[in-house]
């Protein structure tokens, strides 16, 4: 069971990689493609890189009102929250936007209490704490000096994305013990797709081939290779460890954002930046020292 739980955190901590690399990624070709549109991209891809391992496992039956919920998960998880991303990577640096998506796991420990599925110690709600503090210099950095309402848009748009996948990554649990994580993973973005299919027709992308040159596009390729390989590594780290202890490696993606956003993008690193990513591997550290006494 360690062994196993070992390997689960290892995933989680890919995971937090691949969604700051996304970041930064989506940061580098919203402004050419809409949100819903570059969401719909995104999961359209992941799905495809699911059909080979779901034909595999045909034989799994879902009750009706499981599938239900679990493709109404994927709805929030990849069709709301995505969008909600994408549109505030258009007012706030990926930087920024990973650092305030860092407050993932605070929101999950506090739905998971809220449900009764998880104790607050004190340990974790202090390491968690530090990452809002950390948060909390960076943002206060651009928006007490520059006055940006883009900058309050943006903030807003992420941490309602943080929202809804704290609350769907509670939620899943039952449902990742009853049924194998791949078909799980493959119903939930399918439905993602499928209700983003609309705001993308909004957006014309039906009509209108996007204006995204050569590198654009692999970039879009590369955004929804990654996010399909990626989902696949957080069901099945959500699966054999608690909500909890996964969505920490989460503050492994304002660094991937960080190191990223100022190679590829020339974003600026500042020192509230600076503060704010040492909050976050505080957390980090704080958070893989301690061992919970509550699974």
């Amino acid at each position: 069971m360690k062994r196993q739980e070992a390997l689960a955190l290892m995933a989680a901590a890919a995971t937090g990689v691949q969604v700051g690399a996304a970041m930064v990624a989506t940061r580098f070709v919203v402004h050419d493609i809409g949100p819903a549109s570059l969401a719909f991209l995104r999961y359209a891809i992941a799905v495809l890189c699911l059909v080979p391992p779901v034909l595999m496992s045909v034989r799994v039956r879902f009750a009706m009102r499981d599938l239900l919920v679990v493709m109404a998960l994927g709805i929030v998880q990849f069709g709301v929250l995505i969008v909600l991303l994408n549109l505030g990577l258009q007012f706030i640096s990926s930087t920024r936007a990973a650092l305030l998506f860092s407050t993932f796991p605070l929101m999950t420990m506090i739905i998971a209490a809220l449900l009764g599925r998880k104790r607050l110690s004190p340990t974790k709600v202090a390491g968690v704490m530090l990452t809002i503090i950390g948060v909390g210099v960076a943002l206060d950095e651009r928006l007490i000096t520059e006055r940006a309402a883009g900058e309050w848009i943006g903030a807003l748009l992420v941490l309602a994305a943080a929202l809804c996948g704290a609350v769907c990554s509670v939620l899943y649990r039952p449902y990742l013990a009853r049924y194998p994580t791949l078909p799980v993973g493959a119903w939930a973005m399918l439905a993602s797709v499928i209700f983003l299919a609309a705001p993308a027709g909004v957006e014309g992308l039906f009509t209108e081939v996007p204006q995204l040159d050569p590198g654009g596009w692999m970039v879009v390729l590369f955004i929804g290779l990654s996010s399909g390989i990626g989902y696949v590594l957080w069901l099945w780290a959500l699966k054999h460890a608690t909500p909890t202890r996964v969505t920490v490696f989460l503050s492994l993606s304002p660094i991937t954002a960080a190191l990223l956003g100022v190679a590829l993008l020339g974003e600026p690193f500042t020192v509230g930046v600076l503060l704010g990513l040492a909050g976050v591997v505080a957390r980090l550290w704080l958070a893989t020292r301690t061992v919970p006494a509550h699974k």
